[in-house]
């Protein structure tokens, strides 16, 4: 009898300190997960969890789950728990362990509790949606039982796990103006293509082709800006690149704009990280039109933006496309500043 309120208490704390954590911020995930627990014949094992990140790479999880034991032992176990997530951003591998508890109806109606810890793999479907699975070790108290479990699911993605909204920073009615010169010419993977380019398409009546001016380039990236400038507003749209879409992706604005004025970008932001010349990862460094590269996993790039000036660039994310401060500081942008891996500038 002690045993089971112990149980009761435990599995009452567990529930109470899950719920809180859930709801003190936004939920940014749902899963679904169905598997099967190789032990006296095979339990079939159902998964419920909401997903949010705490620190880091580690996220927590409040789960409902439930075990159907086979014929033989005519058992099944309701029960509810918590568990913790490492390194899980929606595709590649992870962790997980944690602790459940509930009770049982069939033969015995007891109490029971419950551990497990293994490890997952996502694949990516969509930047809100991934297919996984998981094996663990799952030992629960009910008769002692213990075993490999093995279980598949889908992942969505929501609210807390993108990055905060930030206010309207820079309209276009503030946008500088467009240069009427936009000569076509394509970014490699060193800057100078652009400069050769420039200045062959100011060649004199006499051939010569003196070298692109400062206030040339200049120019050039204000027309870029005041392009992506123009999108503010449009949705954002897993693969949109603007013709014939409502909206864009991020690496889809980019190439945009700069296609705009001549200048041909890869489409995926991890080769547009590649194109020009690296910047350093410095405020006073950068200059309007620059690339910024961002990572939410282990360095590798999963969202571009582009450099407005004062600190500001626009990008394409969840809320469509926005401006945002690049900043440690402000209240918006310091979720970006800390995920700030890098620029590229494609324009000398």
């Amino acid at each position: 009898m002690n045993r089971e309120r112990s149980v009761r208490r435990s599995v009452a704390l567990l529930a109470a300190a899950a719920f809180t954590a859930s709801t003190a911020a936004a939920q940014t995930g749902a899963s679904l997960q169905v598997g099967r627990l190789f032990e006296s014949g095979g339990w079939t094992s159902w998964r419920f969890a909401l997903d949010r990140p705490l620190a880091g790479p580690i996220g927590g999880r409040l789960v409902g789950t439930a075990l159907i034991g086979p014929d033989a032992v005519g058992e099944k176990l309701w029960g509810a728990g918590g568990e913790l997530t490492f390194f899980r951003d929606g595709r590649g591998p992870y962790g997980v362990g944690g602790v459940a508890g509930g009770f049982g109806t069939g033969a015995s109606g007891r109490l029971w509790g419950s551990w497990s810890a293994g490890a997952g793999y996502d694949f990516a479907l969509a930047p809100w949606a991934s297919l996984g699975g998981e094996a663990r070790w799952q030992a629960l108290s009910f008769e002692h039982r213990h075993g490999p479990e093995l279980s598949f699911g889908l992942s969505l993605r929501f609210g807390g796990g993108s990055p905060p909204r930030s206010p309207p920073l820079l309209g276009p009615s503030s946008s500088p103006s467009r240069s009427p010169v936009e000569p076509r010419i394509a970014a490699g993977d060193s800057g100078a293509a652009v400069a050769r380019a420039d200045s062959g398409a100011r060649s004199s009546a006499a051939g010569a082709a003196p070298e692109p001016s400062a206030p040339a380039s200049a120019s050039l990236t204000e027309s870029v800006v005041a392009t992506a400038t123009e999108m503010m507003g449009k949705p954002y749209e897993y693969g949109g690149e603007g013709e014939g879409s409502d909206g864009f992706d991020c690496s889809g604005l980019i190439q945009y704009a700069y296609a705009q004025h001549g200048v041909l970008l890869p489409r995926r932001s991890v080769d547009q990280a590649k194109q020009g010349r690296a910047v350093e990862r410095r405020l006073d460094a950068l200059e309007p039109g620059d690339i910024l590269t961002f990572s939410n996993k282990r360095g590798s790039i999963t969202h571009v933006g582009m450099y407005v000036g004062g600190g500001k660039f626009i990008h394409s994310a969840t809320h469509g496309v926005q401006q945002s401060v690049l900043s440690p500081d402000d209240p918006y942008g310091r979720w970006w500043y800390a995920r700030w891996i890098g620029a590229r500038r494609v324009v000398p």
